[in-house]
C-alpha cells in the first residue's frame, strides 16, 4: 500500500509546497499545524492538501515529524492567504508566516498563591487579622503581593501564616488574556442618525452574508459608538469581532471607551505583544475564547474560528499599508478577508480615502452618514494665515495671529496644540561659512538634528553623530547653523513666547516605550498640559476634553513632493488634526499656516466642503488614469553598487512584455536614491483599473534574469509610497 503523501506549505519566502510522507499511524487533514524538516532546519508549517502522486519520488521524501497540538486553519484562511499571495506577488510562505505567530510555545512560568487552609494562629496581631478578613470575605485564592497589598502588610506576614499551617499555597489558574464582554453592560443613548446606522449594521452581521459600509461621519460624531452595536450584536450571535487600527500603541482612550460600554478590555494584538502573552492570545483566539480582538494590521491573517465582522477603524490612514515584506493594504485586504467569509465588513472614517469614497459614490459600499458631532457641539472654524503677507518674524515660525490666538486661549484655561509633521529640532543643518550640508553616510538624505537626544539622526536608517564642532569641508569652528523647523525648536518658541505655560512634545521618536506615550496622552487629555506640540501622533482620533484651539505651523509641508496621494494625504491629515478641537466644550478654532491659501486643498478645509475636494481630486485621479481609476505596480531594484543595479533596472525594463494596455515608466533614480548604502531604482507600471496587473507582472518576472549578489527586487502591487 502507497504511503500517503501531503503538501505541506512552510513559513518562509518561498512560494511553492513541500511534499512529505505521512507516517503510519498519523491522520492529517488540509489546516492541520505540523513539524516538518527542511534542509537542517525543523518547521512549522501548514497541510495545504493531499500531494498528487509522484512515481519514483516517494522513497527520496521526508517523513512530517509531528502534527503539532495547534488548532488547524480554516479553509477560509487558507483561501485569502492563497488570494493575497497571488495578488500581492509575494511567496506564499511569507504570508502565511503572518497566520503563524503563535509566540513563545511550552508553559509559562507558574503564578503562585496562597489560601485558607488551617486553624487561626496561635499568636494574633492586627496585621495578622488584616490577611485573614480578606481572605475570609470571598473565600478566594490570591497572589502574595496581591494579598499583601490589599490588606496592607508584608509579605513576611503572609509567610508567617503559612509557615503556621493557617494558610497554604496552590499555583493559580492563568489568567484569561480577556474577559468576555457583556453586550448589555451600558446600553448608549444614540442620536438619531447614529441609531439609524446601528440598525443597518446590526441587521448586516445578523444576515450572515458579505456586505461592506462606510461610517462617515465628522470628526467627533461618535462613529465608534455606532460600530459597537455592530460589535454587541456579533457578540450575541456567539461569533468573533476584529478591529483595526491604525497605531495599535495609542488607543488607550479606545480600549477605555470599549471597556465603558462592553464591562471589559478587548484582547490586544500586534508587535509588542511580549511572547508568552501572545502565545496566550494565540491559542485563546483559536480556541473560540476570545470573541473580540483590537489589533494592528497583522490582526488580520490570524486563525478566527468563527469570524463574524472586520472594522476597519480610520481606514484612509497610511499605517494600513505594509511596506516591507509582503506589500499588502489592511484595509483592501480586510475587504477581501470578509467576503470570503461571507461576514460584513465595516470601514469608518472622517476622511474616507479617495478609493473608499468612489465605492460608497458607486454604491459599492453602503455610505451611512453622521453629519453632526454628538453632543451638538460644533465643527471647528478654521482661518488661514498668509505667511507671504503675515508670516512670523524672521528666525520664528509662529506667526502673530496665531500668537495672540494661544495667548487667548491659555487665558481662558484652555489648551492649544501646534501641529508641525517634523520631527526632531531642525531637518536641516549647515555650515554658515561655506554651506556643506551634513549628510547620513548612508542614505541620500540630511540627517535631522535632535536636539533633545544631542544627536544628529537619519529618519532612514537610524545613523546618529553628535554634531561636529569644525566644519568637515572648510574647517571653521562652532559653524553650524539649524536650517527650519521641527517640534523640538517649536518648543524652544513657545517656552519663549508663552513662558508660564506647561509644554509637551508629542513625537514617536522621543517616547521610550508604548506605556510612556500612554501616559503622556492621557495626562493631556486630564489637562496636565496647556501647549502640546505634536507631529501626525496627535492626529490618530485622539479626544482631548480641553483643546479648543490648534495651530498648523506648516500646513504646506505634505504638499512639497511628488506623490500623487500628496493632496488626499494633506486634506486627511489636516482635516484630522484641526478636528481635535471644540470636541467637548466651547468653539473649536483652527489656523492653517500657509503660502498657498488659494490651493484647493486649503480652501476644502477653510470652507469646510470636504465634497468639493472630492469632487476635485476624483475628477483629476480620473483624467489621468491614476487609482481607483487605474492600476499601478511598482519594482524596486536596490544594490551595493549604483552600476550594477541600474544596468540589472535597465535589462529589467527591456524584457517587459509589450501590451497596448500598459505603460512601464522608468527605470529611474528614486526619490531616496541611496537608503543604507543600497542604490534604488525604480519602475512604475500602469494599467486601466479592470486589466490583471498582477498576473502581467508575474508572466514578466517569470522571465526575468535572477537577482545575484547584493541586488534586491521588490514587488509592490497598488503603491501607496514613491520615495
Amino acid at each position: 500500500m502507497t504511503q500517503k503523501t501531503v503538501d505541506v506549505i512552510v513559513p518562509v519566502a518561498l512560494d511553492r509546497a513541500y511534499t512529505y510522507r505521512v507516517p503510519a499511524g498519523m491522520t492529517l487533514a488540509a489546516g492541520d499545524v505540523v513539524a516538518v524538516p527542511l534542509g537542517p532546519n525543523e518547521y512549522a508549517g501548514v497541510v495545504w492538501g493531499e500531494a498528487a502522486p509522484r512515481p519514483g519520488l516517494h522513497n527520496k521524501l521526508k517523513d512530517v515529524d509531528a502534527k503539532l497540538d495547534v488548532p488547524p486553519l480554516p479553509e477560509e484562511l487558507r483561501r485569502f492567504i492563497d488570494w493575497v499571495a497571488d495578488h500581492t506577488l509575494g511567496a506564499r510562505g511569507t504570508v502565511l508566516s503572518m497566520a503563524l505567530r503563535m509566540g513563545a510555545q511550552g508553559p509559562g512560568r507558574e503564578k503562585v498563591g496562597v489560601r485558607l487552609a488551617g486553624p487561626p494562629p496561635q499568636r494574633m496581631t492586627a496585621a495578622r487579622s488584616r490577611v485573614l478578613r480578606v481572605l475570609a470575605e470571598d473565600g478566594m485564592a490570591r497572589a502574595k503581593s496581591d494579598l499583601a497589598q490589599e490588606a496592607g502588610v508584608s509579605v513576611g506576614v503572609i509567610d508567617g501564616l503559612i509557615d503556621e499551617g493557617t494558610l497554604e499555597t496552590l499555583v493559580l489558574p492563568p489568567e484569561p488574556v480577556a474577559y468576555p464582554p457583556d453586550p448589555a453592560f451600558v446600553l448608549p443613548e444614540l442620536t438619531e442618525a447614529q441609531a439609524k446606522a446601528a440598525v443597518a449594521l446590526r441587521e448586516a452581521v445578523r444576515s450572515r452574508v458579505f456586505s461592506a459600509f462606510l461610517v462617515d461621519g465628522v470628526t467627533g460624531s461618535g462613529k465608534t459608538e455606532v460600530y459597537f452595536e455592530a460589535v454587541a450584536e456579533t457578540i450575541r450571535q456567539g461569533r468573533q469581532s476584529l478591529i483595526l487600527m491604525p497605531e495599535i500603541a495609542l488607543t488607550t482612550q479606545f480600549l477605555n471607551r470599549f471597556e465603558q460600554r462592553f464591562g471589559v478590555r478587548p484582547a490586544e494584538w500586534h508587535s509588542q505583544l511580549p511572547p508568552r502573552k501572545r502565545a496566550r492570545t494565540y491559542a485563546a483566539l483559536c480556541s473560540g475564547e476570545i470573541s473580540v480582538v483590537v489589533g494592528a494590521r497583522s490582526a488580520l491573517f490570524l486563525p478566527y474560528p468563527d469570524l463574524g465582522l472586520i472594522i476597519v477603524d480610520e481606514e484612509h490612514d497610511p499605517a494600513y499599508k505594509q511596506e516591507d515584506g509582503v506589500h499588502y493594504h489592511a484595509r483592501d485586504m480586510a475587504v477581501v478577508r470578509a467576503h470570503g467569509a461571507k461576514i460584513p465588513v465595516i470601514l469608518s472614517s472622517a476622511t474616507p480615502s479617495v478609493e473608499t469614497e468612489v465605492n460608497a459614490r458607486r454604491n459599492r459600499y453602503a455610505r451611512l452618514k453622521l453629519p453632526e458631532r454628538f453632543g451638538g457641539q460644533h465643527l471647528p472654524h478654521v482661518e488661514a494665515i498668509d505667511l507671504r503677507r503675515e508670516g512670523p518674524p524672521r528666525g520664528r515660525f509662529i506667526a502673530p495671529r496665531l500668537a495672540e490666538a494661544v495667548r487667548f486661549a491659555l487665558e481662558k484655561k484652555e489648551q492649544a496644540l501646534l501641529f508641525l509633521n517634523r520631527r526632531g529640532y531642525a531637518p536641516l543643518t549647515l555650515c554658515r561659512s561655506c554651506g556643506y550640508r551634513l549628510a547620513c553616510q548612508n542614505c541620500d538624505a540630511w540627517l535631522v538634528d535632535h536636539r533633545f537626544k544631542r544627536r544628529l539622526v537619519c529618519h532612514h536608517c537610524g545613523f546618529s553623530m553628535p554634531q561636529p564642532h569644525v566644519c568637515p569641508q572648510c574647517s571653521t569652528a562652532d559653524s553650524f547653523a539649524p536650517v527650519g523647523p521641527g517640534v523640538e525648536r517649536l518648543q524652544e518658541e513657545a517656552a519663549a513666547l508663552f513662558p508660564n505655560a506647561r509644554t509637551i512634545v508629542l513625537s514617536s521618536d522621543l517616547m521610550e516605550s508604548v506605556e510612556r506615550l500612554r501616559e503622556e496622552l492621557d495626562g493631556v487629555a486630564e489637562g496636565k498640559f496647556d501647549i502640546i506640540i505634536g507631529t501626525q501622533l496627535v492626529a490618530k482620533g485622539h479626544h482631548f476634553p480641553k483643546l479648543n484651539l490648534v495651530g498648523i505651523v506648516d500646513a504646506d509641508l505634505g504638499l512639497a513632493n511628488g506623490d500623487p496621494r500628496a493632496a488626499e494625504r494633506s486634506f486627511q491629515l489636516l482635516h484630522q488634526v484641526s478636528g481635535r478641537a471644540g470636541r467637548e466644550a466651547g468653539q473649536g478654532l483652527g489656523f492653517l499656516q500657509t503660502h498657498q491659501p488659494e490651493h484647493p486643498v486649503m480652501r476644502a478645509l477653510i470652507s469646510g466642503n470636504r465634497d468639493a475636494f472630492y469632487d476635485t481630486e476624483i475628477a483629476q485621479r480620473e483624467a489621468t488614469g491614476y487609482p481607483p481609476f487605474g492600476r499601478l505596480a511598482a519594482l524596486i531594484v536596490s544594490g551595493a553598487d549604483k552600476h550594477e543595479t541600474e544596468s540589472y533596472a535597465k535589462k529589467l525594463a527591456a524584457m517587459s512584455p509589450l501590451d497596448d494596455h500598459v505603460r512601464v515608466l522608468g527605470p529611474a533614480e528614486a526619490p531616496l536614491a541611496v537608503v543604507r548604502g543600497r542604490y534604488r531604482y525604480r519602475l512604475l507600471i500602469k494599467s486601466p483599473r479592470s486589466f490583471d496587473l498582477s498576473h502581467y507582472v508575474r508572466g514578466w518576472l517569470s522571465h526575468a534574469p535572477k537577482t545575484r549578489g547584493s541586488l534586491k527586487l521588490e514587488v509592490d502591487i497598488d503603491p501607496q509610497s514613491f520615495y
